[in-house]
C-alpha cells in the first residue's frame, strides 16, 4: 500500500539507523510526544536498534491515559443512569475509575456502546428519542474536528437528547510544562504528526526558542520515526534550535485551516487536569457558551466528583518522561492488562501496555 509499505522497509530502517550511529557524537535524550508512536517504536524493536547514545523517553501523548480519574468517575456516573446510552471509543470500556470501569456498567446493563465515530452517536441519538445520548468526547487536537462537527450536526438537525462529555487536551501547553519542569531532562522533542496534520507546527517556534529545544514533526510508520529521529539528532549535535518537519506529506506549517476554524467555532480554550500531572492553565477545550446545551457534564450535574489518583501506579511519571513502565514496582504484577492500576496499561496507546506486550 502506498505510503505504508515503503515506510515499514527494514533494508531502508536499518540505513536511517546506521546514519543515526555515524551522526551521534554525545548522549541524547528525546522524547517522542505521541503513544502512537511509543507503541511503533516498541513493537518494531526501534528502541533497540538505535546507538547507545540516544534514550527515547515517554511523553503524555496518549489521550486515553492523561484523561483524569475524576472525569472517568463522571463517565461512570453518566452511564449507570437507565435513561442513558453511553458511547465511547473502545479503549476507554476498560479504563478504571475508583471502583469500575464503563465494561463493569455495561456487565451490568448499563446501554454502553463502542462507536467507531461520534456521528455514529449521533445516529443513535435520533434512533432513540426517548434516551439520553452521550459520547465520551476524548482526545487531543487530532479528534477535535470530528467531536466539534457532531455537536454541530446534532444542532442543526435540532436534536436535544445528545451531548458530550468533553475531555479535550491540547499538546503545546503539555510541552510547555514538561520543558519547564525542573527535573526536565528532555533535549528534543518528536512532535505528532497526526495533531500537526490538523493544527500545523506554527504554535511551537516559541515554544523551541523559549526552552531552547529543537522540535521534530515525526509521522508513525518505523521509517518516520527513525528519520525523525535522525533529523532531532542532526539538530542536537550541529547546535540548531529550530521546528523541522520530517514528515511533510501530511503535514504544513499552517495546518488544516477548515478544520481549526471549526474547532474554534464550537471550542475555546480551558484549564484541563491531566491524570497523574495536574492541571495545566488552558491546556484544553471546553465548549462554548451558546453550545452549552450539549455539555453532558452540566445536563447530568457531574461537575462536581472528585476523586483522588492511586498512590501506587507511576503513571505521571511515566508519562512526563521521568520514569519508564519497568520502574514501576507493580508494573507486569498487581498491573496488568486484565487488571490495571491506571490507564497506561489500557489504552492502545499508553507507554505500559506497550511495554507489557512487547517488552515483557
Amino acid at each position: 500500500m502506498k505510503y505504508v509499505s515503503e515506510y515499514r522497509d527494514a533494508a531502508l530502517v536499518r540505513g536511517v539507523i546506521d546514519e543515526i550511529r555515524r551522526t551521534v557524537t554525545r548522549p541524547w535524550t528525546i522524547m517522542e510526544i505521541c503513544g502512537g508512536q511509543t507503541h511503533a517504536i516498541v513493537r518494531h524493536g526501534i528502541d533497540q536498534l538505535l546507538p547507545p547514545e540516544i534514550e527515547l523517553v515517554h511523553g503524555p501523548g496518549c489521550p486515553v491515559c492523561v484523561t483524569p480519574l475524576e472525569l472517568i468517575d463522571r463517565a461512570l456516573a453518566i452511564a449507570s443512569r437507565p435513561e442513558v446510552i453511553f458511547c465511547s471509543y473502545g479503549d476507554m470500556l476498560r479504563v478504571p475509575g475508583t471502583d469500575k470501569d464503563l465494561f463493569s456498567i455495561k456487565a451490568a446493563g448499563g446501554d454502553v456502546r463502542v462507536v467507531y465515530t461520534p456521528l455514529d452517536a449521533v445516529k443513535i441519538a435520533r434512533q432513540n428519542p426517548d434516551k439520553q445520548v452521550v459520547f465520551f468526547a476524548i482526545g487531543f487536537e487530532t479528534t477535535a474536528p470530528a467531536n466539534v462537527m457532531s455537536v454541530i450536526q446534532a444542532q442543526s438537525l435540532g436534536i436535544k437528547n445528545y451531548s458530550i462529555l468533553v475531555s479535550h487536551v491540547c499538546v503545546p501547553p503539555a510541552v510547555s510544562t514538561i520543558l519547564g519542569s525542573p527535573a526536565n531532562r528532555v533535549q528534543a522533542f518528536l512532535l505528532a504528526g497526526h495533531v500537526c496534520a490538523v493544527m500545523g507546527y506554527h504554535e511551537y517556534p516559541p515554544l523551541v526558542e523559549q526552552f531552547r529545544t529543537p522540535m521534530v514533526v515525526t509521522g508513525f510508520e518505523p521509517l518516520d520515526i527513525v528519520q525523525g529521529i535522525l533529523e532531532a539528532v542532526r539538530l542536537l549535535e550541529k547546535g540548531e534550535i529550530r521546528v523541522a518537519n520530517a514528515y511533510p506529506r501530511a503535514v504544513t506549517f499552517d495546518g488544516n485551516k477548515p478544520a481549526q476554524a471549526m474547532i474554534a467555532r464550537v471550542f475555546m480554550p480551558a484549564d484541563r487536569k491531566w491524570r497523574g500531572i495536574g492541571t495545566i492553565p488552558m491546556s484544553g477545550w471546553a465548549l462554548r457558551p451558546e453550545f452549552v446545551e450539549f455539555d453532558a457534564e452540566k445536563r447530568f450535574e457531574v461537575g462536581e466528583i472528585r476523586t483522588e489518583e492511586s498512590p501506587v501506579c507511576i503513571a505521571g511519571l511515566i508519562l512526563q518522561g521521568l520514569k519508564k513502565p519497568h520502574d514501576c514496582p507493580a508494573f507486569g504484577t498487581d498491573c496488568t492488562p486484565e487488571h490495571p492500576l491506571g490507564a497506561t496499561m489500557v489504552s492502545s496507546e499508553g507507554a505500559c501496555a506497550a511495554y507489557f506486550r512487547y517488552h515483557k
